[in-house]
């Protein structure tokens, strides 16, 4: 499902900004239309440099994507849209200096973004300030949402697959004795950690370790040495593709034999190292084994455009920017008020599933468990709580 190796060399060949301004003729300006009464602008924040770059680059595709088809079938309202992108390089003051330029100079009428928690969490204040239309494509902490009435999010929250992959370990698994080792330094590896112990022992399991390493660590083993010595059914390690691709790889050299456990971080894990989380599962937003028509068509569409499987992270980025353009078709304007009340009467059937918002503006919709059979990943069942 996930070419790392080609994401990556995109971001390579990135600069620091960009500026994707679909269906105006206008690539190589963000300035160009800005006045103009014929396109819509919408803005996105997305790293697309940096440690976490291979999500935003997924993310923003995704995004743009959805813009070529709707600006294809004549655009919104009668206009076009205009797709505004900066890079906010995974850093929570790049992801603010962003959301001021697509505020104060683009002057877009909604904000796609951000991609990672912690600069979404950044800039979600000043947009419930502005009363923006804001919805975020991965940003899965719990708090992004909290801000104000018009942060919405694509993707499910932090405790929501930590509880379903608890009681997938136990259910599906049968599992007894869970270990759990999670980045301290990571406000999405702490809350998904969390959930996941909480929910284990409420689902029957004993959690025999807990244990948390530095976001900086490379050497594991110590830790690992430790859950070894408990002798668990399953280990969870809910962080992202490049640390779980060493970390699983330092499991096998201390001899864990339990099955191992991730979230969505893992999306992208088997560009790096699949022999090592060969067997492992984890959940997911969609699966490209899924053979609902939605799922085949946005494969199809996405690999013609890109050459490459969609990750889940482009898959919430195409649905988040129709959620959007859905709810400023409803609202009949890019009137603020009126946008976000159409967002929050969401109900939409896009690749990551069928749509809806709950009273937090977190979506409601299934979760896919993943499992990696010879270095690909395969859908092995759909689970909700």
């Amino acid at each position: 499902m996930i070419k790392a190796k080609k994401l990556i060399s995109m971001v390579l060949v990135g600069g620091v900004l960009l500026s994707s301004l679909v269906g105006c003729g206008n690539a190589g300006s963000n300035s160009q239309n800005s006045g103009s009464s014929d396109v819509i602008k919408i803005g996105g924040i997305a790293p697309l440099t940096g440690d976490v770059a291979v999500y935003g680059v997924a993310a923003n595709n995704g995004a743009k994507l959805a813009i070529e088809e709707i600006n294809a079938n004549g655009g919104l309202l009668g206009k076009q849209i205009e797709y505004v992108a900066y890079d906010d390089k995974g850093d929570p003051t790049e992801a603010v200096n962003a959301y001021k330029k697509l505020t104060s100079n683009d002057k877009v009428e909604a904000i796609l973004g951000a991609v990672t928690s912690k600069p979404t969490m950044t800039v979600t204040p000043l947009a419930a300030k502005d009363g923006i239309p804001m919805i975020t494509p991965t940003a899965t902490a719990l708090e992004v949402t909290s801000a104000g009435p018009n942060i919405f999010r694509a993707c499910f929250i932090d405790p929501y697959q930590g509880e379903v992959m608890a009681k997938f370990a136990v259910e599906e698994l049968k599992a007894a004795k869970a270990a759990v080792i999670y980045n301290t330094a990571d406000d999405y590896s702490v809350g998904v950690a969390e959930a996941f112990r909480d929910a284990a022992q409420n689902f029957g399991a004993q959690v025999v370790s807990f244990e948390g390493y530095n976001g900086d660590d490379k050497d594991f083993k110590a830790v690992l040495t430790n859950v070894k010595g408990q002798s668990p059914d399953v280990l969870f390690i809910p962080d992202y593709y490049n640390r779980v691709g060493l970390i699983a790889q330092q499991a096998k050299e201390v001899g864990i034999t339990a099955t191992l456990l991730g979230a969505d971080g893992w999306d992208g894990v088997i560009g790096v190292n699949p022999e090592a989380v060969e067997g492992a599962y984890f959940c997911n937003h969609y699966s490209t084994d899924d053979t609902a028509e939605e799922v085949q068509n946005f494969l199809k569409v996405y690999k013609e455009k890109y050459n490459e499987d969609p990750v889940s992270f482009a898959a919430l980025g195409y649905d988040a920017m129709k959620i959007l353009a859905a709810a400023i078709e409803k609202a009949g304007s890019t009137d603020k008020e009126a946008v976000v009340k159409a967002l929050a009467e969401t109900n939409i059937t896009s690749v990551t599933g069928t749509i809806t918002f709950d009273e937090n503006r977190n979506p409601v919709k299934g979760v896919a468990i993943i499992r990696i059979e010879n270095g690909s990943n395969k859908l092995y069942t759909k689970m909700s709580l």
